[in-house]
């Protein structure tokens, strides 16, 4: 062989392995540089629990991905290396807590580790913008009356707000039936979309609220919020609240302590844990003193609503034997009508009286027609 035949092989060979040289380094990251770490504003963090409760290395990620994912980006640049799980863990809280990501789905890539996030859009990037649009609009408007007085009126703003202007919807999701979209600007969504429209709505007027997932008793797939009111973790299921019947807003799931919302609600934990709630001062049956411990104090309450002029008196019972003890005094001996009676309601006239139940929680209305 000549010796410009050697030179010439020589320098294929060097060539060839610089070339792939480069483009190991590349891919194993040893070239590959990184954006810097960043992290949500102070004002932005404020209204989002969970981001505060993760890892600085976790907000790094979250920050880069809601940034990518608010700029429709498939492909996003992370601050790090991540573990798939950990990757896992913070797409999931995203997807869920950031409600105006309407656009994204709820499936994803990992891998055993991840340093680009690869997104997948159920809407193409025109039509997510056209959407949040219509979405800000919505929230707008839904936000207009909003009382800016207490925490609990402002809860209590978005509940029937939410239950007024929504229909619960349990077909497919092509219509964005989950999301908040579905819920604020199409009117009708599956227990997500409520929970997401809540969330969005409660950030939007300063409020501190997570979306929890989990099941209900009877096994079912759920999604429902927490909210802090006054400084204090409640539970509230604006989709249970929702009858869709006019007019008529359930209770029994308005700012709950654990213990009783425990028994209807089992939450989902992988991702973060839900945040303890142990008050009860807002709670809507205490804080409107229709908590009763006994029959007796449940007769009270009846009394002094029917003398009001109160027409559908609604009451929480402490456990199930003053429930049943009041249903079977008032309804099944017809009690009732003799209370009517004595509260100045003229019987000479058709009258009649029904309870509407949620036995699970010991809640009930009486109606008097």
């Amino acid at each position: 062989m000549t010796g410009k035949a050697t030179t010439a092989l020589l320098i294929t060979v060097c060539g060839a392995a610089a070339f792939w040289g480069v483009r190991y380094l590349k891919e194993s990251g040893i070239l590959y540089k990184r954006p810097q770490p960043r992290y949500l504003t102070e004002d932005e963090a404020s209204v989002r629990p969970v981001y505060a409760a993760l890892s600085k290395k976790e907000q790094a990620i979250y920050e880069a991905l809601c940034r990518g994912i608010g700029g429709h980006k498939e492909n996003i640049p992370l601050p790090y290396d991540v573990d798939g799980d950990i990757y896992s863990r913070v797409y999931c809280i995203v997807e869920k807590q950031e409600s105006e990501f309407f656009y994204l789905d709820s499936v994803y890539y990992t891998a055993e580790k991840v340093r680009d996030a690869k997104i997948v859009y159920r809407d193409n990037e025109a039509a997510a913008a056209e959407g949040a649009e219509a979405l800000a609009a919505a929230k707008e408007a839904a936000l207009a009356k909003i009382p800016l007085t207490s925490d609990y009126d402002k809860i209590m703003y978005i509940n029937d707000y939410l239950v007024e202007n929504c229909q619960y919807y349990t077909g497919g999701d092509a219509d964005h039936g989950s999301t908040a979209y579905g819920c604020l600007v199409e009117g009708r969504a599956s227990c997500e979309g409520y929970a997401k429209a809540f969330d969005l709505l409660a950030s939007g007027c300063g409020l501190e609220s997570v979306l929890i997932t989990g099941t209900t008793d009877t096994g079912e797939n759920h999604a429902w919020n927490q909210v802090r009111s006054d400084g204090e973790w409640y539970n509230i299921d604006v989709t249970w609240a929702d009858t869709d019947e006019y007019n008529d807003v359930r209770r029994a799931y308005f700012l709950v302590e654990d213990d009783s919302f425990g028994r209807t609600h089992f939450a989902d934990c992988e991702n973060f844990e839900p945040f303890s709630c142990t008050a009860v001062e807002d709670n809507y049956y205490i804080k409107n003193g229709l908590y009763a411990e006994s029959m007796a104090e449940g007769e009270d309450i009846l009394r002094r609503e029917l003398n009001l002029g109160e027409t559908a008196v609604e009451l929480r019972f402490s456990c199930e034997e003053a429930y049943d003890e009041f249903k079977s005094r008032f309804f099944t001996d017809k009690y009732i009508f003799t209370v009517m009676e004595e509260c100045g309601i003229d019987l000479s006239r058709e009258q009649t009286a029904t309870i509407k139940e949620c036995a699970g929680d010991y809640c009930l209305t009486v109606y008097i027609e």
